[in-house]
């Protein structure tokens, strides 16, 4: 398949396109408090996040401070809860059964990673699937392999997302994945499945990964190792979407694929930071809007 392209426009261009998660993100944000708007004149409803931090990781931190900005400027209620690093399971069990109840909150987050000390798994099964904005909730996942969770885990939904926005054709390509984690890769390969892309997951064992990774027209990269995608593993004019967020000895960040080696073959490619990072609180945000439009329904 020839470049994946839909919009005749940029069909007839030679260079690359860098997909812009940042402009994506923000259109979404506005479209949101649009209908954040329109949702409380006429059914009384405000859709309602609560965001719960165990600790002081640092970049849990900033992550909350961000999802806290973003409900702010499209009209969420928005709840937050800081817990200390020891607080025990019971009480954070405690407080998401509280939450499940509550008729103002109609999304959950639990910010992770967790202290060692509590059990990830069962705190993420404690959520309400209707609540479970980040999609994580065995129910939703199980609900994904038959197309129909209540939600999609974010950061591969950002993905799709953006693959829709650039008018960038799914059904009938090649997608190869690398990387096959519960959060980005395995989910990134049901949605693809649905909209009808022939997927290849690749991980750490597969054989002559350059090999698979040329015959991609939409190429993932979520394996979190820094640049491992380099030009010579990559087709002309290959969609290639980098999830990866690596941090250099200099403090910057940097994504799977070597960028600079790679930009020049791709017909659409996206930075890091500023492509697939955006999206995944974009989509924590479009989540949250449909869980209350749900509840407003009822």
């Amino acid at each position: 398949m020839a470049r994946l392209i839909k919009n005749k426009e940029l069909a007839g261009k030679d260079m690359s396109i860098i997909i812009d998660g940042n402009r994506v993100a923000q259109e979404m944000r506005s479209e949101i408090k649009d209908k954040v708007r329109v949702l409380h004149e006429e059914r009384g409803t405000i859709p309602g996040l609560a965001v719960i931090l165990v600790g002081e990781d640092p970049a849990s931190r900033i992550y909350v401070r961000k999802k806290t900005e973003d409900c702010e400027e499209v009209g969420f209620y928005s709840r937050e809860f800081k817990l200390p690093a020891d607080t025990e399971e019971s009480r954070l069990l405690a407080i998401i059964d509280e939450l499940n109840r509550d008729g103002e909150i109609h999304g959950i987050l639990v910010q992770l990673p967790l202290p060692k000390h509590i059990n990830r798994n069962a705190v993420l099964d404690a959520i309400d699937p209707r609540k479970d904005v980040d999609g994580f909730h065995p129910y939703n996942i199980g609900r994904l392999f038959t197309g129909d969770p209540f939600h999609h885990a974010c950061t591969p939904y950002g993905i799709i997302e953006l693959l829709k926005r650039y008018n960038i054709e799914i059904e009938g390509a090649n997608a190869v994945i690398v990387g096959r984690s519960n959060i980005v890769g395995k989910p990134l390969a049901m949605m693809l499945l649905t909209r009808h892309a022939t997927v290849t997951v690749c991980h750490t064992r597969t054989k002559n990964l350059a090999e698979v990774t040329r015959r991609a027209d939409i190429l993932v990269a979520a394996a979190g190792s820094i640049e491992m995608i380099k030009g010579d593993m990559v087709r002309e004019g290959a969609v290639v979407i980098d999830v990866g967020i690596n941090r250099r000895d200099n403090g910057k960040l940097a994504g799977d694929v070597a960028f600079s080696e790679v930009v020049d073959k791709a017909s659409f490619i996206t930075p890091v930071p500023g492509g697939v990072g955006p999206m995944t609180r974009a989509m924590l945000l479009s989540n949250t809007y449909e869980a209350a439009l749900g509840c407003a329904h009822h």
